[in-house]
C-alpha cells in the first residue's frame, strides 16, 4: 500500500523536477552524524515554507488588520526559531488564527480576482507547515537534539534571483518556484525515509501527501494568475533548469535541500 500511494504521488512530480536528487546527496543525508543537521534545517523549512505563503498573501491579497492577524500568528514560531525564545510546550495550541483572513476590498488598491484563491490555499499551506513544525521540533526534543540555529543555503536564494521585476509576472515567478521547493520537498522525502528509523520513516512518509499538494497548489495558482494572456510554461522550463541546476551541482553547504556534497 505505502509503495502504491509512493508510486500515486511521485510519478507527477518526478515529470515536473528535471532531476532526481543524486545518490551522493543520499549517502550523506543517511550518516547518523548528519541526522541532527537534516532535523534542524527541516524545522526551519518548515516556517520559512509557511513565511513564503504568508508574504505572498499579505503582499498580493489581504486587508491590513489581516495582514496583521498573519505577522502574529507567526510570532511565536519566529521567537523561537530566531530569538531562542520559547519551547515545544510554548509552542502548544498556537496554530491557530484569531480572526478571519480577508481579502483586500473591491475598493483596494491592488484588489484581484484571485485573491480569495490565494488566501484560501496559502492559509491551509501555512497551517500544515506549522503543524509540520511542532512535529519536527517535537521530534528533536524527543531526541535530544537542540535547535541552535542554522545558516540558509543557495537553494531559495538562487531560484529567487530569477523573479522577473514586474507583475503581475513577479507573483507568477514566486508561485512556480513554490512549486518547485514543494516538489523537491517530497521527492527528497521519500528518497531519504528508508534509510532512516522506523519513527523517522513514517513520518517522512506521512508528509508527502500533503507536500505533493502544495506544489500542485501553487502551480494552478501560477496559472490562475495568467490566465488566458500569459503562457508560464517557458517560466516553468526556465525555473526546473535552475533548480536541477542548484541540485545537480556540487555544493559545499550539506542541507535539506543542498546539492551534490563536496
Amino acid at each position: 500500500m505505502t509503495t502504491n500511494i509512493h508510486s500515486e504521488l511521485l510519478t507527477p512530480i518526478l515529470s515536473f523536477l528535471q532531476c532526481e536528487t543524486p545518490d551522493a546527496w543520499i549517502e550523506e543525508a543517511k550518516k547518523a552524524k548528519n541526522l541532527p543537521i537534516i532535523l534542524r534545517d527541516h524545522l526551519a523549512c518548515e516556517l520559512k515554507a509557511g513565511q513564503t505563503a504568508m508574504f505572498l498573501i499579505r503582499k498580493y491579497a489581504v486587508d491590513k488588520e489581516s495582514s496583521q492577524v498573519l505577522f502574529e500568528w507567526f510570532k511565536p514560531y519566529e521567537d523561537f526559531l530566531y530569538r531562542k525564545k520559547g519551547d515545544l510546550q510554548s509552542l502548544a495550541n498556537k496554530n491557530n488564527l484569531s480572526k478571519a483572513i480577508l481579502p483586500k476590498s473591491s475598493s483596494s488598491k491592488g484588489k484581484s480576482p484571485y485573491s480569495q484563491d490565494l488566501i484560501d490555499k496559502m492559509v491551509l499551506l501555512i497551517k500544515e507547515e506549522l503543524h509540520h513544525f511542532y512535529q519536527v521540533l517535537e521530534i528533536m526534543v524527543n531526541r535530544e537534539i537542540p535547535f541552535d540555529g542554522i545558516t540558509a543555503g543557495r537553494y531559495a536564494k538562487g531560484m529567487m534571483k530569477h523573479v522577473t521585476t514586474y507583475e503581475p509576472n513577479a507573483l507568477i515567478d514566486k508561485l512556480i518556484i513554490g512549486a518547485y521547493i514543494e516538489a523537491r520537498s517530497c521527492e527528497r522525502f521519500a528518497k531519504l525515509a528508508p534509510h532512516l528509523d522506523d519513527d523517522l520513516n513514517k513520518f517522512y512518509v506521512s508528509l508527502l501527501r500533503s507536500e505533493a499538494r502544495h506544489y500542485q497548489d501553487y502551480l494552478a495558482l501560477a496559472e490562475q494568475v495568467a490566465g488566458d494572456k500569459i503562457d508560464i510554461s517557458e517560466r516553468i522550463v526556465h525555473f526546473g533548469k535552475v533548480e536541477a541546476e542548484l541540485i545537480a551541482s556540487p555544493d559545499e553547504d550539506f542541507k535539506f535541500h543542498s546539492g551534490v556534497p563536496l
